[in-house]
């Protein structure tokens, strides 16, 4: 079967769910679209009051920031942890993966009020660190950048773990063979072997998390500070507060804009690999 025969069959197989998700999707879609342009003031007036908002433009900056570092960090942590899984048996790999999942399927709110009360000033490290050091330790770790990354990095590494596992697995151990018996050491085994070869992978991980950190809504309500608050949260603060409808929904097309910019690389480059 050729790739374009591939694709088709691909195509057919997924119609019906692309037309549910359309079908459900589209309509939404388009009444934020209409509701950003129905201001008093004129059509664009809200995306230009949005784009010349400095609290627009510094959540904008908070966001692309929380985004980017949350998915560096993910993904250091996930291709450590699926390269350690790619080294187990398929019985032990299926017990850990697993484990792995099993936070991923716990409700986000549940576990940001535990994360709450492990990073809390009164909280498990806190008090671990006073009854290590013997006198009180309240390291802030909560309701600030610190807390934020934590809860950001909890969510995403699940994500980032299953396509660089994949391609890890991929890898044909003769590679690694071939590459012993040329006097390869294990260092450069890893940087000429294994980062190249789950490359593919690493970057479907890498888009996937930040495209979805981008929208992260809980997480920078309940851990991070004043500061931390990303563009979901000032499409709440517009919505439920101001009741400026038009500005939360402009706000909410460019924030689908700005993910765009993203998934649709990755969806054509997907598709060239099919």
């Amino acid at each position: 079967m050729n790739r374009s025969t591939n694709f088709n069959v691909q195509s057919l197989f997924m119609s019906p769910a692309v037309l549910v998700a359309v079908g459900i999707v589209l309509p939404p879609l388009c009444y934020v679209l209409l509701t950003s342009l129905r201001d008093d003031a004129g059509a664009f007036s809200a995306y230009k009051a949005i784009v010349e908002s400095s609290l627009f433009r510094q959540t904008l900056t908070t966001t692309l920031v929380v985004a980017s570092l949350s998915s560096v960090l993910s993904l250091v942590l996930g291709y450590i942890v699926a390269l350690h899984l790619a080294r187990q048996s398929p019985d032990r790999r299926t017990v850990l993966m697993f484990l792995i999942l099993l936070p991923f399927w716990t409700s986000i709110l549940v576990k940001c009020f535990a994360f709450t009360i492990i990073l809390g000033r009164h909280g498990i490290i806190n008090n671990l660190l006073s009854w290590v050091s013997g006198f009180d330790v309240h390291l802030p770790l909560v309701l600030n950048r610190i807390g934020l990354f934590v809860g950001m990095t909890n969510l995403l590494v699940p994500l980032i773990v299953l396509p660089v596992l994949a391609s890890l697995l991929a890898i044909d151990n003769a590679l690694y063979r071939a590459a012993s018996i040329m006097g390869a050491k294990p260092a450069r085994m890893f940087w000429t072997v294994t980062v190249p070869l789950s490359f593919p992978g690493v970057v479907a991980g890498l888009l996937s998390v930040f495209v979805m950190s981008l929208g992260a809504f809980i997480i920078p309500a309940l851990l991070g500070g004043p500061q931390d608050q990303m563009l979901s949260n000032l499409v709440d603060f517009y919505n439920r507060q101001v009741l400026d409808w038009p500005k939360a929904s402009a706000i909410s097309v460019i924030l689908l804009a700005l993910a765009s910019v993203f998934i649709v690389p990755m969806a054509l480059w997907r598709r060239r690999k099919i």
